[in-house]
């Protein structure tokens, strides 16, 4: 440790152990110092700074008041977790975060014994929680279970079946609803501080247990009820938990997240309750301690690489514009002409573009929060009335909502439009985000129309497509990121329906693409021409309607057929092999290959690497069609067929 290091508290931690040798006054330094090594870690990394930034004293007194790892912490979602992971022997890797064989981005079980559970989604924490602490409880321990929850992942009603099911249960478990950006939290002060210690200190608990037995002893059962909801509501009203007692929950707060004197008092009464389930409401600021991402919109909720001094993020190369802006404009260049069309996002305004539609017709786009589900059936409410919804969720998003998709909109045959961002592998933000099995999960529906855009010219047609389909469900899925770089026409011509498109002619190898891996077979293709084979090059456009006139054709002019998509087996590849079997083409002697994301989870990465490592770049491509001849692809041999 060098003597004139920025961070000598810090450079002390190598687990929170070694935090919790530390006096309460040296906490604050120490809370200054991991904020100055949070910065600096991501702006080398980029990733998401303001949630981290939000929770740097809450961090540090958890790990100081609670035997981590004994005592299990959850943090809900996970991308507030950098400081966490500092402070838990990771501190040394920091500077790899989201990066190849670095670490991940939120909190991982195979990481870290001090991250307990792992999540991407939002809302999973307290359900988590509870399933940890009756598990404690019937193993006969006795540590604590704390969940981390921000304001926004109270907006999804897991959330609040997770509280519902431990409120009724009595479990003792403990929830922090970090709150910083809730209006209904009143002003966080010395008064509110001073209340929350009161409530939570064993004396208000105990002359609190010895009021309700002796209401027990001396009045009659609806006079106890009164009684006990008189209390709930006088303590609700000073401290505007109300809400959370209903569920079961004893409330305490709301108290200055970012003030360790406020904190570590509460934080200690509160671990010494034995009954219970409880809900501690800290107060934050998303951002704080670092000027330009308290003064940001969002605060640095997610950045790039990054100026520390003055909060510059390194530009973009400048190159064709995202998929995301794409579906943006076109849609509301269909919207322009269509005053039925209306746009629905789940808390991802600005992740899929809706912002920019926003802007336009503010009337007409609707946040609904973290609540996949609930933005399905909505949707569907929009749809049964005649309007036109463009439900815009990413892909590992729409996971969440499959039940509604399926009962709701698919059984009813509502015309609800899904525009699917983010599909295929997502590059830093690893497995949990990564749009796999949308093509699987959605081409098993009857009378589901599923398009993949091959690039951002395709994804116009393909909204345009999906507006003037009024007679059942469909969804369009496209990748995150540049586009191509191809002309984009003005407004989208509607596309017919199930049919694809040629755009090479070659007769020994057909490779049909679904999606944005078109131009690696384009590639792919020049690189079979050099070896004498001739290749057909494919776009289907549909997984669902199948183009069968299109297969029939490849199947019957070729000797090998490779089939590309950027999703999980049991999607277009399975489909393509069923209708060659329906349709009896295999039985000549058909070379079939389905390349689609191996049966694991890819971690983070550069994209490119990615989908390398799962076989679907050109190289991998070639390599499929000479395994499917019986050939080894070393790069030398030059295969030629009669």
């Amino acid at each position: 440790m060098s003597a004139d290091s920025p961070t000598p508290l810090l450079d002390r931690i190598q687990t929170p152990a070694d935090l919790r040798t530390l006096q309460d006054h040296e906490l604050k330094q120490l809370a200054d110092e991991l904020r100055q090594e949070t910065i600096s870690a991501v702006s080398v990394t980029g990733g998401h700074l303001g949630a981290g930034l939000g929770v740097i004293e809450l961090t540090v007194a958890l790990h100081h008041v609670f035997d981590t790892p004994r005592d299990r912490l959850i943090w809900d979602v996970g991308h507030q977790s950098y400081p966490h992971k500092i402070l838990t022997g990771r501190r040394d890797r920091i500077r790899t975060l989201r990066q190849g064989d670095g670490l991940s981005g939120f909190c991982k079980r195979a990481e870290s014994e001090y991250d307990t559970f792992g999540a991407g989604h939002s809302s999973t924490s307290i359900s988590a929680g509870l399933g940890m602490a009756v598990a404690r409880d019937l193993d006969g321990k006795d540590h604590n279970i704390v969940a981390v929850i921000g304001d926004g992942a109270m907006s999804a009603g897991m959330a609040y079946e997770a509280m519902n099911n431990a409120g009724a249960m009595d479990q003792r478990l403990i929830v922090i609803l970090n709150d910083n950006d809730m209006s209904i939290a009143p002003p966080v002060g010395a008064m509110s501080a001073y209340l929350a210690k009161l409530i939570s200190g064993g004396t208000y608990r105990r002359f609190r247990r010895w009021m309700k037995q002796l209401a027990h002893a001396v009045l009659p059962k609806t006079w106890q009820k009164r009684a006990a909801r008189a209390e709930e509501f006088t303590r609700g009203f000073w401290t505007g938990g109300t809400l959370f007692e209903e569920l079961g929950f004893y409330y305490v707060g709301p108290i200055d997240g970012h003030n360790l004197d406020h904190l570590l008092p509460v934080l200690r009464n509160v671990r010494r309750m034995k009954n219970g389930p409880v809900l501690v409401h800290v107060v934050t600021q998303k951002g704080k301690g670092y000027g330009p991402a308290e003064i940001s919109a969002d605060k640095f909720h997610g950045v790039g690489r990054f100026n520390v001094v003055t909060g510059a993020q390194e530009p973009s190369a400048g190159g064709p514009p995202s998929y995301t802006k794409v579906f943006a404009n076109a849609l509301i260049e269909e919207a322009r002409h269509d005053d039925k069309i209306v746009a629905i996002t789940a808390a991802m305004p600005s992740g899929t573009g809706l912002d920019r539609f926003a802007e336009v017709f503010p009337e007409r786009c609707f946040d609904v929060g973290i609540a996949e589900q609930h933005a399905v059936t909505f949707a569907g409410g929009l749809a049964a009335e005649g309007f036109k919804p463009f439900a815009a969720i990413y892909s590992t998003f729409l996971q969440r909502a499959y039940d509604q998709v399926v009962h709701d909109i698919a059984v009813q045959g509502l015309p609800v439009r899904f525009a699917i961002d983010r599909a295929g592998l997502v590059g830093a933000d690893g497995p949990t985000h990564a749009g796999s099995y949308d093509v699987a999960y959605l081409s098993c529906l009857p009378g589901m129309v599923v398009m993949a855009a091959a690039d951002e010219a395709e994804l116009v047609h393909m909204v345009a497509t999906a507006a003037a389909i009024d007679d059942r469900p469909s969804a369009f899925r496209y990748p995150r990121g540049e586009g191509m770089g191809v002309e984009l026409p003005r407004r989208g011509t509607p596309l017919d329906i199930g049919k694809g498109r040629i755009l090479r002619e070659g007769s020994a190898v057909a490779l049909l693409s679904f999606g944005a891996r078109l131009g690696e077979c384009l590639k792919a293709a020049d690189e079979l021409a050099g070896y004498g084979l001739p290749a057909t090059v494919a776009d289907a456009r549909f997984a669902k309607p199948l183009d069968l006139d299109l297969l029939r054709r490849l199947a019957r002019n070729h000797e090998v057929l490779i089939t590309v998509e950027e999703g999980s087996s049991g999607g277009f590849g399975t489909r393509v092999l069923e209708a060659l079997v329906h349709e009896g083409l295999l039985d000549l002697g058909l070379k079939v290959r389905t390349l689609t994301l191996p049966d694991r989870f890819i971690e983070q990465n550069k994209p490119a690497a990615m989908y390398a490592e799962a076989g679907l770049d050109a190289r991998g491509i070639v390599a499929a069609v000479f395994a499917a001849l019986g050939k080894d692809f070393g790069g030398a041999e030059v295969v030629r067929l009669a």
